[in-house]
């Protein structure tokens, strides 16, 4: 069971902020399911996953695996949710570290060190 209150990260226990992420996930995972008026038995036939699964997905339990979301994302018709996880067009840190002036500074830092 998820501590609401706790910021504290394990392996079993996300982050705060990752854990209000999933469950706004799941939330909008059952949203569209009900927007498709489709039942979660039909959802969880089409995404070869059992209902209970699917209810976890839907509460945005960590423990889920990536490919069952990736799953029911498919199954509701969704399949581009998945295609922007970890964006390399979206990853302003990489980017950052990956521009011409982080090398040139980070070079630099390099050569002060020696």
């Amino acid at each position: 069971m998820i501590n609401e209150g706790s910021n504290h990260a394990d392996a079993h226990c996300p982050p705060l902020a990752l854990r209000r992420a999933l469950k706004k996930r799941g939330d909008d995972i059952f949203d569209a399911r009900k927007r498709r008026k489709l039942s979660a038995q039909v959802v969880a036939e089409l995404a070869l996953t059992s209902r209970n699964t699917l209810k976890r997905t839907e509460e945005g339990d960590p423990a889920v695996s990536i490919g069952i979301y990736a799953s029911v994302l498919n199954a509701l018709g969704l399949p581009g949710g998945v295609g922007e996880l970890a964006d390399a067009a979206r990853d302003r840190l990489g980017l950052e570290l990956t521009s011409p002036s982080a090398r040139r500074r980070a070079g630099a830092r390099r050569g002060q060190e020696t």
